[in-house]
């Protein structure tokens, strides 16, 4: 998705320029819609998971399976969001691997 400020109302902090499927480390955050706690609670300093925080946990673990180029780093469950690093490992990867380019007629 392309950034536009109209829209999204807040500075992009990606680096101009710069191609994000290329190989490389990635800190990832996503959020829940309107920062809604829907995946669990904190307490005595312990992230305790609902069911909703343990779908997100589990499907972390499956990135991997579906996306072969990819390795997992750390990864944490809060409340209202994820954190989670992840390295994209092969060079042959993003849209335009994804689908052989048609020739001509």
């Amino acid at each position: 998705m392309t950034y536009n400020p109209d829209i999204h109302h807040r500075r992009s902090i990606r680096l101009p320029g710069y191609e994000y499927s290329r190989p490389g480390s990635y800190f990832i955050t996503v959020c829940t819609q309107d920062r809604k706690c829907l995946f669990g609670r904190i307490t005595n300093d312990n992230m305790i998971l609902n069911k909703y925080g343990k779908i997100a946990n589990d499907i972390w673990f499956e990135i991997p399976v579906h996306f072969p180029h990819v390795q997992l780093d750390e990864f944490i469950v809060m409340p209202n969001h994820i954190h989670g690093i992840i390295a994209i490992v092969d060079a042959n990867v993003g849209a335009r691997h994804a689908v052989p380019q048609r020739k001509g007629p």
